[in-house]
């Protein structure tokens, strides 16, 4: 009776470390990312503000490009999960290298297809003429490292669904790093401009995607499976990842059409919402360990047929999701009026970013909750509904993102200027957090049904 009860006390424990094992060196891992990513924007930045803003448009169409096809990570997590759950390790490597074929399909594809259209897709952000060179000239040859980017994606995944999250943390420092030495050599040693920032990117992303690739292959020969494409399966794998392709363009649209109702409301505006945006996908990374780990964690036990697991598991995420959020949100809310010093003398954006930041705070509790239960979703392959899902809310959003638009005038209006655009920017914010609570509300409805936990190797 009392070694009962004692198994039944440590099982929460081992499930505690296990999503500890898993989101810690996911957190640093996603964390590396934006930190690197702030140190090639400073390297560019010292080459003059033509080239940063040049940085600026390419990358966001760079970014675009990728993540429209993030579900290489999220999706091959989610099968290859439920293969290590079903006791087949060799088929969850097979499903893996499947992914990898269709991660290199599909980079070859849009590679060429934003190397071809470079200029026409950077003239859609309306770039002064010498900025739009330099962005032309950065994105052209990053095009080049496109199949690169989705197949360290798509390795990626099979990594987290084989429960492992160290390696991509060390190829992602290790990839980082290079890249940061890369582009000093090329800006600075070899005077290559943007053009070398551009190709130093490029090198690291292939050294990286290639000692993935190695990884995964070897554990590949070990247990004996193919690394040939079939094209029956790349094609299925391709198919299985529309739901997860229309859900990330939904989410697109709603932070797209954000910054558009952003920048009609003014260059302060603007200039508050994109800072206060990047702190807030600063926020969202940091959160989203949990979110890898739902994933993995999830796929397996229901691989496994232990819907209890699966349930378990997501209670304990989804508590400490609520919890991380709320450090956060006390760390944002506490520094709030602080952090604007850091980006910018303008006393105007400023008050602006201070207004934002209070709402991006308090919002980080819920956050913390959504990024849990659609990463425990993803895990659980129900991509079907979280694309429908994605595109009801996003028909929800836009009348209210809408209506700050129309609104911005009588907001911006008043004598103190200053504090109308405070105004517009707390309007704007918590338009965005009515998207995300609507989007806890349909993703805790769904979780407390049953109809998302599908056992077995596929859903």
């Amino acid at each position: 009776m009392n070694s009962n009860r004692s198994l039944r006390a440590d099982r929460p424990l081992s499930q505690r470390r296990e999503i500890l094992r898993l989101a810690v060196p996911a957190f640093l891992a996603l964390v590396a990312e934006p930190l690197f990513l702030l140190a090639d924007s400073a390297i560019i930045g010292h080459l003059g503000t033509t080239q940063l803003a040049g940085l600026g448009v390419a990358s966001a169409a760079l970014i675009t490009a990728a993540n429209l096809f993030i579900f290489l990570a999220y999706g091959t997590t989610s099968i290859v999960a439920r293969q290590v759950g079903s006791g087949s390790e060799r088929g969850a490597v097979g499903a893996g290298i499947d992914g990898m074929w269709l991660a290199i399909a599909i980079g070859l594809v849009t590679g060429a297809l934003v190397a071809t259209f470079a200029e026409p897709i950077c003239a859609l952000f309306g770039a002064s003429p010498a900025a739009l060179v330099q962005a032309v000239t950065y994105l052209r040859v990053s095009a080049l490292g496109i199949p690169a980017m989705l197949v360290a994606l798509a390795v990626t995944g099979v990594l987290r669904g084989l429960q492992d999250t160290r390696t991509p943390l060390v190829a992602s420092v290790a990839g980082f790093s290079a890249n940061v030495a890369l582009n000093l050599l090329f800006v600075y040693g070899l005077h290559l401009g943007i053009a070398g920032s551009a190709l130093g990117t490029v090198l690291s992303q292939y050294g990286m995607a290639t000692a993935l690739v190695l990884v995964v292959t070897r554990r590949a020969r070990q247990l004996d499976a193919s690394l040939r494409p079939h094209p029956a399966r790349v094609l299925r794998a391709g198919l299985d990842g529309i739901p997860l392709l229309v859900r990330t363009l939904a989410l697109r649209i709603v932070l797209l059409v954000t910054a558009w109702v952003a920048a009609g409301l003014g260059d302060v505006p603007l200039a508050a919402y994109q800072v206060a945006a990047t702190i807030w996908t600063f926020l969202a990374f940091s959160l989203d360990a949990l979110a890898i780990a739902g994933q993995a964690l999830t796929g397996e036990a229901l691989g496994a047929g232990d819907i209890a697991r699966a349930r378990s598991a997501t209670r304990t995420m989804l508590s400490w999701g609520t919890l991380g959020g709320a450090a956060l949100g006390v760390l944002v809310l506490a520094t709030h009026s602080v952090l604007p010093l850091l980006f910018t003398p303008d006393p105007a954006v400023q008050s602006a970013l201070a207004a934002a930041l209070i709402v991006v705070g308090l919002s980080q509790p819920l956050a913390g909750f959504v990024f849990v239960l659609d990463g425990v979703l993803i895990g659980a392959g129900d991509g079907l509904w979280l694309a429908l899902a994605q595109v009801v809310l996003l028909a929800l959003y836009l009348p209210l993102i809408l209506a700050v638009r129309a609104s911005g005038p009588s907001l911006l209006s008043g004598t103190d200027t200053v504090a109308g655009q405070a105004h517009a920017m707390t309007a704007l914010w918590l338009a965005f957090v009515a998207f995300m609570t609507l989007r806890g509300i349909a993703l805790g409805w769904r979780a407390r049904g049953d109809a998302w936990l599908v056992t077995g190797a596929t859903r």
